[in-house]
């Protein structure tokens, strides 16, 4: 595969959750703890896991809507716990309001990151301009960057709650060029999401590459997949 032309690049643009921020693994260290004090065995769950698999396959549900613009920001945070809990069995009425702050404010505070992001960052930066463009909410966006550390690595921090859009929506990647004082053949934006990121930044003109690090089936339109940040060393 030919990544010459990434190598002429001046713009790179990440996305944070699922891309640099191991949201799962965050988000399932949380919910161990969370499981554990609010003593959820005794509701008949059986296991932590079983809880975060489930919560999982719902977050990812509701947050699609939410790229889609068929939820918003209330409705996905009112969603994805409560049809976890529907679907286990249990009214999620039953669920002081205190569980889901503590979620919120435990999770952003979580520093896991995926293999190599700051050797990556770090040698990517020496080289061209950092930027990201996140869909999540502010508060938790600049939690997640101070706690990790990685807000010193990127130029700009596009928070789609701020912009008031969210990817793919092109017109939050207009804004992000416009504050890159870019174009779109000097830029090429990197993430997990194939609507959201990749499809979105390639519908609106810029080259996307796919982080995948499951090794899920790269479809056919999508050009560019790495399964490991520090592939973009060798491509960039």
């Amino acid at each position: 595969m030919d990544t010459t032309r990434f190598q002429k690049k001046k713009h790179l643009f990440f996305d944070l959750d699922h891309t640099i921020w191991d949201f799962d693994r965050n988000a399932a260290e949380t919910l161990s703890e969370l499981f554990v004090d609010y003593q959820f065995e005794r509701l008949g769950i059986a296991s932590s896991d079983l809880f975060i698999e489930t919560y999982n396959r719902n977050n990812q549900r509701v947050w699609a809507m939410y790229h889609n613009g068929l939820i918003d920001k209330t409705e996905l945070r009112r969603a994805r716990f409560a049809d976890t809990f529907t679907e286990l069995g249990i009214d999620p009425a039953s669920f002081p309001q205190a569980f889901e702050e503590d979620y919120l404010r435990i999770c952003p505070h979580k520093t896991h990151l995926f293999p190599g992001a700051y050797e990556t960052l770090a040698y990517l930066q020496e080289r061209y301009t950092l930027h990201l463009i996140s869909n999540g909410f502010k508060e938790a966006v600049e939690t997640k960057l101070a706690k990790s550390n990685l807000k010193p690595y990127f130029h700009q921090v596009i928070i789609s709650e701020v912009v008031g859009v969210h990817k793919p929506n092109p017109k939050i990647y207009d804004h992000s060029l416009a504050g890159a004082k870019g174009s779109k053949t000097d830029s090429i934006m990197i993430g997990d999401s194939l609507e959201a990121d990749v499809r979105g930044a390639m519908n609106f003109g810029m080259d996307a590459i796919f982080f995948n690090p499951n090794a899920l089936e790269k479809p056919a339109d999508i050009p560019y997949s790495i399964q490991q940040l520090k592939e973009l060393k060798e491509w960039f």
